[in-house]
């Protein structure tokens, strides 16, 4: 059996959101920068990164060390790699402020779950395009604002603020104490796309693109909302579906009907 010789593993973009090494890691921690995931290889001795990581509540994802290999753009890691945001998040006041400053109804998107960066980036851009006045996404189990996302989105970050929730259904408690309205989206709502009442406060909750919404935030969610298709294929992607509500939002805003 033959075999190759000196086969070198492709080299990682280094697009500067990836943090490696004990003390690079701790040091991002403890100076406040937005991380969304701190990843260590099972084993690793890193105890005081894993508390700091907590402290600042950041998820500790434990993994292979091979997977570390395969992210890191040095391949001198030590055993943990941060993720961290490309940009910060902005708070729920700042959302509702952008929509004060507008003097607008508010506009939110609600991403319930979405773990493919392109479609996390297709989305933000959509919901700038759109005029909505911030994208909120949960902490957990979600992709957050990483560097193919910000490439998805094709410079809509610069423009709309993303709110990172710490416990998403508490959240969409606090939007309908504001008094916004829930939307859903799904194939099978109780209200048809062109009937739902997007004039009023609004946020436009995308599910996950396996599993949809989950089933506390359709729980909460004041309508569940579905888009009309005539095609043989019964179902848009995330990114497709929130760009429908959006644009029908938008317009009965615009046209007031």
């Amino acid at each position: 059996m033959a075999y190759e010789k000196n086969r070198r593993r492709p080299p990682v973009e280094d697009d500067g959101t990836l943090i490696e090494g004990r003390n690079a890691v701790l040091e991002t921690l403890r100076a406040g920068r937005a991380v969304d995931k701190v990843f260590v290889a099972e084993g690793a001795h890193i105890g005081d990164v894993a508390a700091e990581a907590r402290r600042h509540r950041v998820p500790v994802v434990t993994c292979d060390r091979r997977k570390l290999d395969g992210m890191s753009p040095t391949g001198n890691h030590q055993g943990v790699i941060a993720q961290a945001a490309v940009q910060e998040y902005v708070s729920l006041d700042d959302i509702f402020r952008v929509a004060e400053e507008r003097s607008e109804v508010p506009l939110i998107v609600v991403c319930d779950g979405i773990e493919d960066p392109h479609n996390l980036g297709a989305i933000i851009r959509s919901a700038e395009t759109a005029g909505a006045h911030g994208v909120i996404i949960p902490k957990r189990r979600a992709v957050g604002l990483t560097a193919a996302v910000a490439r998805s989105a094709a410079g809509a970050l610069a423009y709309v603020g993303v709110h990172k929730a710490n416990n998403l259904a508490s959240t969409l408690d606090e939007l309908k104490e504001r008094g916004v309205w829930l939307f859903g989206a799904e194939a099978d709502g109780t209200v048809g796309l062109y009937d739902a009442p997007f004039d009023r406060p609004t946020a436009i909750i995308i599910g996950s693109e396996g599993q949809g919404l989950s089933r506390l935030t359709r729980d909460k969610c004041d309508y569940i909302v579905s888009i009309p298709m005539r095609g043989r294929v019964n179902s848009l992607n995330a990114s497709n579906a929130a760009a429908v509500l959006l644009f029908e939002a938008l317009r009965r805003r615009t046209q007031g009907n």
